[in-house]
Parts: C-alpha cells; sequence; structure tokens
C-alpha cells in the first residue's frame, strides 16, 4: 500500500463531508483531493519525475497541504524547511536536497527555481495522475541536526507514514467522529506525521491554524469545541492560563489531549488535570522514527514517563533496564540522505541508535533521563549547541563559546551562549546578530562573559562546570 491509497478512505469514500476549515472557509475530502491533483499535474507540467526533491519553506497554509500530497501522489519526494529558518540554514539544505524547485513565501537564497503560492494556481486537470508508487518509495526528506552540527536529512518512506497512522489511530482510538485542532507546524514531523496524516487516514474535521497563539487559543477551543488536540510542552503551559470556567468547558468536550516534541514536565501535567479534567498523554518520537513510545490511551498515563512501545516498535536499553534507547520497527526511517557513513554510524547490530537516555520500570513504563548529545529542545524545536556555536565563533568580538540549555517552565530549555571575549564585545550587538541569522528558536535568550571555558586535560569542554546564569 501507498500513502494515496490510505487516503482514498477520505477522498472517495468521505467525498463531500467537511475535512479541512482553515482562515473560516470548509473544504470537503474531495476538494482537497481535487485540489493536490491540480498541483500534481502542474509538478508534471513542470518536468518533476519521482525521485526529485521539492523544498517547501511555507508556513501552514492550505497550500503546503496541497503540496506535501501533490508530491506523494506522484512519488516526488516533499522537503519541508523550517519557517523560521534564516538564508545560512536554508541554503545548506537546498545546496544537501539539490530540489528542482523551491516553493516559498519569504526571501530565499539565489541559485534555485523559486515558486510562490499563487504560481500554484494554473488551470490543469483535476484527475489523479496514474503513477504507481510501493510502500518503499521516499515520500519526505526532513532535516535534522546531529552533535556534530551538520544538518542531515531523514529519508522517510510511504511505509514509514502509514506505519505511524495505522499504529495512532488504533492505540489512540482515533476515528471519523473525532474534530482535531491542529497549531503545530506542518514543515515538523509532529503536524505532518501525525496530524496530517491521521487527518486522512480517519477522516475527521479538521482545522488547521497557521501558528499557536495563546492569546486566542482558548478561543479557538470554545468556537470549533475538538475532540482531539496535538501540542508541545510550551503550548500546554500557556493553556493553564485559561480561566477556569472555560477550562472546564474546553475540557467536556475534549477526548485527547496529547503531547510531545519535548519532555512535559510532571508538574504541568497534574496542573492541567486540576484545571481542564484531563491526563495529557504524553508520547516519545523522532524525527528518523516518528512515534515509538506512548501511554496508553486506556489505563496509567504516568507522570514523568513516555509510556510503552507502540504496536511493532522493538526497543532496548544498551545496559539492560537503563542506558541509549535502541530501536528497530516499520517506523524506522531509510537512512540519512547521501550519507552512508551517517547512516551506518546510526545503526547498531540493525538497531537505530537514539542518542536518548532512559530507563524501563518493572511494569514497563520508559522514562527518559536525558541525551548522550547536549541537545537543547524548546518548545518542541531541537537545537544544537554546535551549530550556534560555530556562528559564534565566527564573530570578530568572540574567541571562544559554549552553548548550554537551561530550564524554563514555558520552552521546556532555551539556549545560554557562554563566550570568552576577543577584547571590547557590545553584547547587545552580538545578540542583534543572531536574531537576524539564526532562527528565532536558536538565539540565545542570555549572554554570560567568561575568563575562559573549563576544559579537561584533552581540550573537550566541560559544560557541567560552567557557572550557573543570572536569573
Amino acid at each position: 500500500m501507498n500513502l494515496p491509497q490510505l487516503f482514498d478512505l477520505s477522498f472517495i469514500g468521505r467525498r463531500d463531508q467537511p475535512a479541512l476549515e482553515f482562515h473560516g472557509k470548509v473544504f470537503t475530502f474531495g476538494d482537497i483531493d481535487e485540489r493536490s491533483n491540480r498541483v500534481a499535474n502542474l509538478l508534471l507540467a513542470r518536468g518533476f519525475t519521482a525521485g526529485d526533491r521539492l523544498c517547501v519553506y511555507l508556513p501552514n497554509c492550505l497550500e503546503i497541504i496541497d503540496l506535501y500530497l501533490a508530491c506523494v501522489k506522484l512519488g516526488v519526494v516533499f522537503v519541508p524547511i523550517n519557517i523560521l529558518y534564516r538564508e545560512r540554514e536554508i541554503t545548506h539544505i537546498l545546496n544537501d536536497a539539490e530540489p528542482k524547485a523551491v516553493v516559498a513565501s519569504g526571501e530565499t537564497p539565489p541559485g534555485y527555481e523559486v515558486w510562490r503560492r499563487e504560481d500554484l494556481a494554473a488551470s490543469v486537470p483535476s484527475s489523479r495522475p496514474p503513477v504507481t508508487l510501493d510502500g518503499d518509495t521516499p515520500a519526505a526528506l526532513v532535516y535534522t541536526s546531529g552533535t556534530t552540527g551538520v544538518s542531515k536529512g531523514a529519508i522517510l518512506t510511504h511505509n514509514n507514514f502509514l506505519a505511524n497512522a495505522v499504529s495512532l489511530l488504533t492505540c489512540w482510538q482515533i476515528t471519523a467522529q473525532d474534530r482535531l485542532l491542529l497549531p503545530l507546524p506542518l514543515f515538523h514531523v509532529h503536524g505532518l506525521g501525525n496530524g496530517l496524516h491521521c487527518w486522512l487516514a480517519a477522516g475527521f474535521h479538521m482545522r488547521l491554524l497557521e501558528r499557536f497563539e495563546h492569546q486566542t487559543a482558548a478561543a479557538q477551543f470554545l468556537d470549533f469545541q475538538p475532540t482531539l488536540f496535538f501540542g508541545v510542552p510550551a503550548m500546554y503551559v500557556r493553556l493553564l492560563g485559561t480561566p477556569e470556567a472555560e477550562a472546564r468547558e474546553i475540557g467536556n468536550r475534549m477526548r485527547l489531549f496529547v503531547s510531545g516534541s519535548a519532555p512535559l514536565p510532571a508538574q504541568v501535567l497534574e496542573e492541567f488535570r486540576a484545571r481542564f479534567g484531563h491526563t495529557i498523554l504524553e508520547r516519545y518520537g523522532m524525527t528518523e522514527t516518528m512515534m515509538n513510545l506512548s501511554n496508553p490511551y486506556i489505563g496509567e498515563r504516568r507522570p514523568g514517563t513516555v509510556g510503552m512501545p507502540l504496536p511493532g516498535v522493538s526497543i532496548r536499553l544498551s545496559n539492560g533496564d537503563s542506558g541509549e534507547v535502541l530501536l528497530k520497527g516499520p517506523n524506522l526511517f531509510a537512512g540519512y540522505w547521501r550519507r552512508e557513513q551517517a547512516t551506518r554510524d546510526a545503526f547498531s547490530d540493525g538497531w537505530f541508535r537514539t542518542g536518548d537516555l532512559a530507563v524501563r520500570g518493572a511494569d514497563g513504563y520508559y522514562t527518559l533521563q536525558g541525551r548522550k548529545s547536549d541537545l537543547i529542545i524548546s518548545g518542541g524545536f531541537n537545537i544544537y549547541p554546535r551549530e550556534i556555536e560555530e556562528f559564534l565563533m565566527e564573530q570578530p568580538e568572540v574567541a571562544e563559546a559554549a552553548v548550554v540549555g537551561v530550564p524554563d517552565r514555558v520552552r521546556g530549555e532555551i539556549p545560554v551562549a557562554y563566550f570568552v571575549p576577543r577584547g571590547a564585545c557590545d553584547e547587545a550587538a552580538l545578540a542583534a546578530r543572531c536574531r537576524e541569522k539564526l532562527a528565532s528558536f536558536k538565539a540565545p535568550k542570555q549572554f554570560v562573559k567568561v575568563e575562559a571555558l573549563p576544559r579537561t586535560a584533552l581540550g573537550k569542554v566541560q559544560k557541567h562546570l560552567l557557572p550557573p546564569p543570572e536569573q
């Protein structure tokens, strides 16, 4: 089976039913099918063939759905780019993926054919192009970074997305009767792999938001009356500010709140349960694997844990009941794009090495204990300190730099930069340069000037010996 065949449960079986709300407009599953067919035919007319890459640099919108579905119908590889990325980050992805074209709403580096949203409105047939695909066909190339700071493209196949969607529909009892409020960005596997695929596989009614805005979040819930919500911990922290009466009304209509992409503080889970009357279901996934473990839908949702393996996912820890999380399953990606050595290094005897540390309880619940690397997860986004450190080292006023994550109630963690100045240093100018050249979530939120970075005898920086930043 391929993704279009799974989606036909909705495209054909629920063709005239409401599928999507966006900016006040409602579209049926038939509308969504035909829109993406037109884009697929437009791609064919512009020379796209199976295996070509299409980079998409757009915020949440109808067109990003059209483009993704057009790609999976053709066997074209969809390459989403984080809308918060800047020229430095975008250039790397474009150079690595070598797309046939880029669809963007913002500024992009020169050297590539760039289309705008209005370029997709061509008058072309609405019938689906006859293309033969199988489950091993690459569907998306989603970029994630490693501890070296080099961003790598994870190749996700039709089978990967199929396995993920079917597993979640079964374990979380998602049906066509649900209503999903989705504020997650579709350039991220959380929104794309969980939100979009569960929507089309189950055939429920979804309202897509361009972004999560905490000022209007409660109003969105009360107006749309969803039964299902996928979010990150930072969103749940913001929702705790909802007045008690509104929170109870929202909770009375909801069936399931799910949290992922970053650790959910146990205190937030407890406060949310008290205010909304629901226990958030926490799960654990990665770009390379999508969903791996989940707290049960029926059963104890244990604070601080990520539950147990999902169907088909095998897990072991490197030291028995503790250690690095190693995985096998149909959800595992096909490898890193054009990086054979990195792909080999990511596996050990056929098991994918996640780099995450965990312990397993006697009853099978897993608790994540941190990462082998110094990865920072802020508001659901991965931040790799090496990338920021390398940028800081390029600045004339910085001699040495180290970036660490510090706890933050709203975003989970935030990056803080420690640096050894090279003579006089205007910290405000340095901070402004970071905000200009790096994605907003990567820009350090605090700069700490130090005389020297603590190092081992072999020169490795000992980040745990850095002084705590001022609160």
